[in-house]
C-alpha cells in the first residue's frame, strides 16, 4: 500500500509538471509579468493569441519594452506586423533609439521599410551620426601630355536616411569617383600639374554631386597617393610607328610583287616573240620554194637575195668588237 501511494504521488507530480510546462508554455506569464512590471499594458489572451499566429511573444514584447521606456509611443500590432513581414524587430527598435538620442527625425514606417528592404537600419543611423570613409582602389589615368597618373582617394560618406529605400550603395559612390578623377586628370594639360595641385581634383570631384540619387551623402573627397605611371604617350606613338613600319613594308612587299610578275610576263612575250619570228623564218624557204616553181622568182632573183644576205651577215660583223683581237693584245703584253 505504501508503495502503491509513492507510485501515485510520482505520477500526479509528473502529471502536474507536464501540465504546468504546457500551460507556460502557451501563456508566457513571466514574460506577462516583466511587461506589467515596465509600464507595458498587454493582455496574457494577447500573447496566447500570439503563439496562435506562430508568432514568438519574447521578439515582441522585449523590444516593445525597450520602445516603451525610450518613450518611442510604440504599439504591439506595429511590432507583430512588421514580424510578421519578416523584419528584424530588435533591430529596428535600436535604430529608433539611437536616432532619438542624436536627434535624427526617424519614423517607425521608414525605418521598418528600411529594414525589410534589406539594408541595415541601426548601421545607416550610426552611419548618419559617426560618417564612414570609403577608400577607391587605384584609378590610372593619362594627362594631354600622355603621362600616366595613378590616383587614391579616400571618401568620407554619411548616410542618408530619406534616400536608403531605392538609393545606389557604395559600389556607385566608388564607380563615379574614379569617373571623375579619370575626367579630371584627363582634361590637364600636364601630369605636373596634377602633382602640383591634387587637391584641384578634390574640388572638381566634389562638384560634380556625385551624390545624386545614392544611400549618402559626401562630405569630401581626399586625395590619398598620387604618383606617376607609364608613359602612354610614348608607348602609344611607338606602336603607331611600329604599325606603319609593317604597313610600308607590306606594301614593299606588293609592289616587288608585282614587279616580278610583269618581268615574268615580259620575258613570256619575249619568248612568245622569238618563237613567232622562228616560225616566220622557216616559212621563208618553203615561200621562196613556192616562187621559184610557180615562175615568180628566177635564179638571178634568188642569187642577188643571197648576195643582199651575206653583205648584210659581212656588215653585221664588221660593226661588232673583234674579241680575237683584244686576246690577242692581252697576250702581246
Amino acid at each position: 500500500m505504501f508503495e502503491s501511494g509513492i507510485v501515485s504521488v510520482l505520477l500526479i507530480a509528473v502529471v502536474a509538471i507536464i501540465v504546468l510546462s504546457v500551460f507556460f508554455s502557451f501563456f508566457p506569464v513571466m514574460l506577462w509579468i516583466s511587461a506589467l512590471a515596465s509600464g507595458v499594458r498587454i493582455g496574457i489572451i494577447t500573447l496566447v493569441a500570439m503563439r496562435l499566429r506562430r508568432v514568438t511573444p519574447s521578439r515582441i514584447v522585449n523590444p516593445l519594452i525597450k520602445a516603451t521606456k525610450a518613450g518611442l509611443g510604440l504599439n504591439i500590432n506595429q511590432l507583430e506586423s512588421h514580424f510578421l513581414a519578416g523584419g528584424n524587430v530588435d533591430r529596428v527598435i535600436n535604430a529608433l533609439i539611437a536616432a532619438q538620442r542624436a536627434n535624427i527625425p526617424l519614423e517607425f514606417e521608414r525605418a521598418a521599410a528600411i529594414d525589410l528592404a534589406g539594408r541595415d537600419v541601426l548601421q545607416a543611423v550610426q552611419m548618419s551620426v559617426n560618417p564612414r570613409v570609403i577608400e577607391t582602389p587605384i584609378v590610372a589615368a593619362v594627362a594631354k601630355d600622355g603621362i600616366e597618373v595613378k590616383v587614391k582617394a579616400r571618401v568620407t560618406v554619411r548616410a542618408n536616411i530619406d534616400r536608403l529605400v531605392g538609393g545606389a550603395g557604395e559600389e556607385t559612390i566608388i564607380a563615379r569617383v574614379g569617373e571623375g578623377i579619370v575626367t579630371t586628370v584627363g582634361s590637364s594639360n600636364s601630369h605636373k600639374d596634377v602633382l602640383e595641385n591634387p587637391d584641384s581634383i578634390s574640388r572638381t570631384v566634389l562638384s560634380k554631386g556625385l551624390d545624386a540619387g545614392t544611400a549618402f551623402e559626401i562630405l569630401s573627397i581626399d586625395i590619398a597617393d598620387v604618383d606617376v605611371g607609364k608613359n602612354i604617350g610614348a608607348f602609344l606613338q611607338t606602336e603607331q610607328a611600329e604599325a606603319d613600319k609593317r604597313i610600308a613594308q607590306a606594301k614593299a612587299e606588293e609592289r616587288r610583287a608585282m614587279a616580278v610578275a610583269q618581268e615574268q610576263e615580259m620575258k613570256a612575250r619575249v619568248v612568245e616573240m622569238r618563237a613567232r619570228v622562228v616560225e616566220s623564218e622557216s616559212e621563208v624557204p618553203l615561200a621562196m620554194a613556192e616562187a621559184l616553181r610557180g615562175g615568180k622568182l628566177g635564179v638571178m632573183d634568188y642569187m642577188n637575195l643571197k648576195n643582199i644576205e651575206a653583205d648584210t651577215q659581212m656588215r653585221g660583223s664588221l660593226g661588232k668588237p673583234n674579241e680575237n683581237s683584244g686576246n690577242d693584245n692581252k697576250n702581246r703584253d
